[in-house]
């Protein structure tokens, strides 16, 4: 009877050592996108070729980011992205479309190759979450534009998101005149569909990446489309909105952006931009941007 007893009272002590989880004591997700720029797998490849001393200070950059879920462009394969997000702590996802290497990078490196660049997410690993066919409609059937990656992350005890990680035409940063405007400008109707689509659904979602586009400047059109609040959760929030970029100061207005529907709008308390620090290497051309939501 004695030892029924004492199994009991530890029974009920391991219980009491468990605090159950309470509406709004969710951990705060923390988002975040970076385009890495040329990532190759191996060093001194690609059109921007690194040494290991770069991909571990890039390692030491993710990890500062302290996010639970990091949407990135421009990487090689998953060997590569590896090399940047820790697999210790991350689990890389990447969009399934081959690509291939074509041509040279010309300027500085016209003796290398132009690597693959392919999106894909790093996603903290101890978060649940389930994968989507890739938004290959992005492509435009060409095998050198990037698909969309698409996952819904289900943190424990608080809300799904569902994530698309993208990387558009690169050229057409504001207007339809410039020559890669007819391009990126198919790319839209995919993109706003895929956003009406997920609109309609019960779970909230955030679209991150390079989106080679100035979506904050008055009036933009790609903006003003895919914002039309039709249906009522495509209500969408620009989180970097009247936030000036600092990581090159030739340029006064993000193109890496994190977008938000109107629920997880509603979530956002903070934006971010990580920039490389006074004197320090840029080790890719864009800094990483981060926002952060409640649970």
């Amino acid at each position: 009877m004695r030892c029924a007893v004492i199994g009991l009272c530890l029974a009920l002590a391991a219980c009491a050592s468990v605090p159950e989880r309470v509406a709004g004591d969710a951990r705060p997700l923390r988002l975040a996108s970076w385009n890495l720029e040329f990532l190759a797998e191996r060093d001194g490849e690609g059109c921007a070729p690194r040494v290991a001393a770069d991909y571990v200070a890039m390692r030491r950059i993710a990890d500062g980011l302290d996010a639970d879920v990091i949407a990135f462009q421009e990487a090689e394969n998953e060997v590569a992205a590896a090399r940047v997000f820790d697999p210790a702590r991350y689990v890389i996802v990447m969009e399934t479309r081959a690509g291939a290497p074509r041509g040279s990078c010309g300027g500085r490196h016209p003796d290398k190759t132009l690597i693959r660049q392919a999106v894909g997410f790093a996603v903290r690993k101890d978060l649940a979450f389930e994968r989507h066919p890739d938004l290959a409609a992005l492509s435009l059937g060409d095998p050198q534009l990037r698909s969309g990656v698409d996952i819904t992350v289900r943190p424990r005890g608080a809300a799904p998101i569902r994530l698309l990680g993208l990387h558009l035409k690169s050229g057409c940063f504001s207007g339809s005149d410039a020559r890669a405007c007819p391009v990126l400008l198919r790319q839209v109707p995919a993109l706003e569909a895929w956003i009406d689509t997920a609109a309609k659904g019960p779970v909230r979602f955030a679209v991150l990446g390079d989106w080679n586009r100035r979506l904050a400047l008055a009036g933009d059109s790609v903006w003003r489309e895919i914002d039309d609040a039709e249906p009522a959760n495509a209500d969408l929030r620009l989180a970097d909105d009247g936030v000036p970029p600092g990581c090159d100061p030739r340029y006064d207005s993000f193109i890496d952006h994190i977008v938000l529907d109107r629920r997880a709008g509603a979530a956002m308390t903070g934006f971010a931009e990580t920039r490389y620090a006074a004197g320090e290497k840029h080790y890719s051309d864009h800094c990483p941007v981060s926002v952060t939501l409640a649970g």
